[in-house]
């Protein structure tokens, strides 16, 4: 056995897998286990979760990352949880059975439902109060779909029988005890992804939820991203549970962008690029989303503005699964790598709409400038610099924004391994590219703030000690080159528009 206490957990529920990251007081992960779950997709436009699959994977992959660091759970500390965020789930608070699967942050089921609750108002009817745009993106309209398809639950969630969480909310509650005595709770981030939480108070807004018609009695009690909600049973039987943010301000948090200007970009599933704002939210006026960065114990919580890309690394996953052009997401570096350019081919992957700076649910997926001289390594190509295309129109909506322009883009997440596309993006971007020796800075964001809670580390600026760089790639491209592709990019955007009537 270790020196008792001496490491911190991690669990990061992401969108397609679960894992378990332990790390010591440098930063440094001495314990990893991972393992994916199933994707259900019911008819076009829907995704779903079985968030039973889900939690048993979260058990399973604790179990597994403590073995495989030979540790016990008395040598945690305690353990945070970062989260696939929007993603929403009811539950039988009696019995702890989801009454459905979950619905996804992906899931376009409410567009409808949307555009009847923005009424003559449109997008913008709640987004002084929460600060997002009515979209089928977050998790308040997909709480008030399920209310309304499923006879009688409205009625046992006015009754707290049925209760709703997103992700972090439905794991920290089996973790203390389920029906034995679960606690019911959230963070601020993940509460600002409902459109349910009024950003500046981040209490719930009685307003919205009579327009919404979700119950106030099914809402978890909204905390701070780093406190003890309650002790584990269980797999982690007596370590404090105290921590959670979604996962992209846990990113935010584990790149210790913690002074306003700040930024970091993830690139998973999708990807998210957000800029910290400082302790008062920033209106966008370029189609970003105001969204609460962190919130440390009882301190002022601190705002983000973020813009949100739908799909980024899931394209990869889509050339191997669906076409088969690979047979490892790994292979389309090399694949991209031999060809030059695109070969005039261009790839907007708004398989479920477009998300920022655009907002577009009626946009679908296009490859257009196709020849007979374009081959599958064009296509490669074209799906990797999809991602850095996209990445710049955040960036210049950012810049826009806050009116300052950004110097260097700090990285993280799985599709930062790939050497190609970070150059690519430091070309399509003209700044530097900034990878830390820890890609993986969602785990270890959530792991710092449960070590905040505890007394592990002081401070913020205890943990600015531990970021250490590991790549750094500079714009290779020509000014007028960059611009002359980012016109054509823009075009083969517009081509998405209006395909869904």
């Amino acid at each position: 056995m270790n020196e008792q206490g001496r490491f911190v957990a991690a669990i990061d529920q992401g969108t397609t897998s679960s894992r378990c990251m332990i790390f010591d007081r440098s930063g440094r992960p001495v314990a990893d286990a991972q393992q994916e779950f199933g994707q259900i997709f019911p008819r076009p436009g829907w995704v779903e979760h079985d968030a039973l699959e889900i939690w048993r994977s979260v058990q399973a992959v604790v179990a597994r990352a403590l073995e495989s660091g030979g540790l016990e759970r008395s040598d945690l500390v305690a353990v945070g949880i970062t989260n696939q965020r929007e993603t929403t789930v009811l539950w039988d608070a009696a019995t702890g059975e989801p009454v459905a699967n979950a619905i996804v942050w992906q899931d376009t089921r409410t567009d409808a439902l949307c555009r009847e609750l923005g009424g003559e108002a449109g997008q913008d009817r709640f987004r002084a109060s929460c600060g997002l745009p009515l979209a089928t993106y977050f998790s308040g309209p997909k709480a008030r779909w399920l209310l309304d398809e499923i006879p009688g639950l409205r009625e046992r969630a006015r009754a707290g029988e049925v209760l709703f969480g997103t992700i972090d909310s439905w794991l920290v509650w089996n973790l203390t005890g389920g029906p034995d005595g679960g606690v019911h709770v959230t963070d601020v981030t993940n509460a600002s992804r409902t459109m349910l939480m009024d950003v500046r108070s981040l209490e719930w807004d009685e307003e919205t939820l009579a327009a919404m018609g979700v119950p106030r009695a099914m809402l978890p009690r909204i905390g701070s991203s780093a406190e003890v909600y309650g002790t584990a049973r269980g797999v982690l039987e007596g370590v404090p549970v105290a921590a959670a943010l979604g996962d992209q301000q846990a990113a935010l948090f584990g790149q210790c962008c913690f002074a306003v200007g700040d930024a970091k970009n993830t690139y998973g599933t999708g990807s998210f690029l957000l800029l910290n704002t400082g302790a008062e939210p920033v209106a966008s006026e370029h189609g970003l989303l105001t969204t609460v960065g962190y919130r440390i114990g009882d301190a002022p919580a601190m705002y983000a503005l973020e813009g949100s890309i739908a799909v980024t690394g899931s394209l990869v996953q889509w050339l191997r699964d669906n076409l088969g052009l690979i047979e490892s997401a790994g292979e389309v570096e090399v694949l991209a790598a031999s060809v030059d350019d695109n070969g005039g081919c261009y790839f907007v992957p708004a398989f479920s709409g477009l998300f920022a700076p655009y907002w577009r649910s009626d946009a679908r997926g296009v490859i257009v400038g196709l020849t007979r001289y374009v081959h599958r390594g064009h296509l490669a190509r074209a799906v990797l610099e999809a991602t850095c295309w996209q990445t710049r129109e955040i960036v210049d909506a950012m810049n826009a924004d806050s009116g300052v322009a950004l110097s260097e883009l700090k990285v993280d997440g799985g599709m930062v391994a790939n050497e190609l596309l970070m150059q690519i993006q430091a070309d399509v971007l003209g700044v530097q590219v900034v990878r830390p020796q820890v890609a993986e800075t969602t785990a270890l964001g959530a792991a710092y703030a449960a070590g905040l809670a505890v007394g592990y580390w002081s401070g913020t600026e205890d943990l600015r000690e531990h970021w250490l760089e590991g790549g750094r790639w500079s714009p290779g491209m020509d000014a007028d080159v960059r611009e002359r592709e980012y016109a054509q990019w823009r075009q083969a955007v517009e081509r998405t528009f209006d395909w869904v009537r």
